[in-house]
């Protein structure tokens, strides 16, 4: 019943990996905008979206793309591939508390200055890692 392909799971992994990548940069560059409001320019609001911009290409070139290959290798050796095997469990468990985490320090970083810089480079680093690291779909898919 829930029976799919190796090539429907890779789909899927990407769908997850970008729709990760949007909400993530429509969140940081929100908050961007938040900052940039509550200390008009401040040079440490653009700081924090640079910075988000750098640490995400490293991480994309050092950490995500390997992390997405590892993934693609482990999806096309299933035997029987399910429409849930796109990620390991643990993953899902991982996105969970990830999505809740960021929920709630994004909620109580409204007005708090420090607290946005921090999220920008947060979110933006991890926007930008996912979307760099992405290629590794397009090459396997």
């Amino acid at each position: 019943m829930f029976n799919t392909s190796i090539q429907t799971l890779k789909l899927l992994a990407a769908l997850v990996w970008f729709s990760g990548a949007v909400v993530l940069f429509i969140k940081g560059f929100g908050m961007f905008f938040e900052a940039e409001q509550l200390n008009p320019g401040q040079l440490w609001t653009w700081l924090a979206l640079s910075a988000g911009l750098l640490l995400g290409s490293v991480k994309a070139r050092y950490l995500f793309s390997r992390l997405c290959t590892r993934n693609l290798r482990r999806i096309e050796r299933l035997a029987e591939p399910r429409l849930w095997h796109f990620y390991r469990v643990r993953f899902y468990v991982f996105l969970l508390v990830m999505s809740l985490s960021g929920l709630y320090v994004s909620q109580k970083a409204h007005g708090d200055y420090s607290i946005l810089i921090i999220m920008i480079i947060v979110d933006l680093s991890l926007a930008t890692a996912l979307l760099a690291s992405g290629n590794c779909f397009w090459k396997k898919i």
